[in-house]
């Protein structure tokens, strides 16, 4: 299986997880009035969407480079990325105001139920199996879109425990006579979004340092004590990189010995350019020689 099935075919089950999952939280959150679990609904729908859009993404970046893409398609697992982060945050903004509308203004009832643990204890279990499918695939073909996918599923697992936490503490006010516990629930949905709000932001960062064509640090330095190694060169004036999707390209420029052969300097530069690829973990590099003047 290539790079492109593969991706394709773990987002197409993320697509269904969602599905399944938002169904699963809508009815138990109508059932028992929990604002927990509607907001869980609420995110896993949006994952649904984000899970949608990273299928578009995966595929429409295995477009092979044409005319007017040069350097392939692989920027829309970025925009794809940055999209998903932009709808996690408008879902925090709708659960943080339900949730104060509740705590001071209108308490809405809410009740413990086996149907509400048993969604939840279950929706923990699948998006841990999907946040470490993805995740696997994510890094072994280096795509945000699927990085980004992950995360969501991920987040899933923690605001999932918070609102099971939120229907316990529900649980127990009802055995104790303590109305004030119920509002956990309220608590729990402050928690979710907090959650989200946190991991969007690092995930929106990430992204847009790969549309700005931000060089993770120390990566560099790394390719430039590669070419430095490469027998032949004298010294490395410039090296720049830029990470298209899971492709890198770069371009450098090299110094070899004044009276070097125009064929000993073209092999210097080949042996240059897969010295990048190596130090890159692939990629495409093209290689400009200079001759050493001192």
């Amino acid at each position: 299986m290539d790079a492109a099935q593969e991706k394709s075919r773990v987002a197409i089950t993320s697509v269904l997880a969602a599905a399944v999952l938002t169904l699963a939280k809508v009815v138990a959150g109508l059932a028992t009035g929990s604002l927990g679990i509607l907001s869980e609904a609420a995110h896993s729908a949006l994952d649904l969407m984000a899970a949608l859009m990273t299928v578009f993404a995966v595929r429409a970046s295995a477009k092979p480079a044409d005319e007017g893409h040069p350097y392939g398609h692989g920027k829309v697992e970025s925009v794809s990325a940055l999209f998903e982060t932009l709808l996690l945050l408008v879902t925090c903004l709708w659960i943080i105001r339900e949730a104060v509308k509740r705590l001071f203004f209108h308490a809405e009832p809410v009740h413990s139920s086996a149907l509400g643990f048993i969604v939840i204890l279950v929706s923990i279990a699948v998006d841990y199996g999907r946040s470490r499918a993805l995740l696997r695939v994510a890094r072994k073909h280096q795509s945000q879109a699927l990085e980004a996918d992950a995360l969501h599923f991920s987040t899933d697992v923690w605001s999932s425990a918070v609102v099971v936490l939120g229907l316990g503490l529900v649980w127990l006010s009802e055995r104790l006579g303590t109305p004030w516990l119920a509002k956990a629930d309220s608590v729990a949905a402050l928690g979710v979004a907090a959650i989200v709000v946190w991991i969007s932001l690092q995930l929106g960062r990430k992204t847009l340092d790969d549309l700005l064509d931000t060089v993770p640090k120390g990566r560099a330095d790394k390719a430039r004590s590669a070419v430095l190694g490469v027998p032949g060169v004298v010294a490395v004036q410039r090296v720049r990189l830029r990470r298209t999707g899971g492709d890198w390209f770069s371009d450098v420029t090299i110094e070899v010995a004044a009276g070097m052969t125009i064929q000993e300097s073209h092999h210097v530069a080949d042996a240059v350019e897969e010295a990048m690829k190596e130090a890159l973990g692939g990629g495409d590099c093209v290689v400009h020689v200079e001759p050493h003047e001192g």
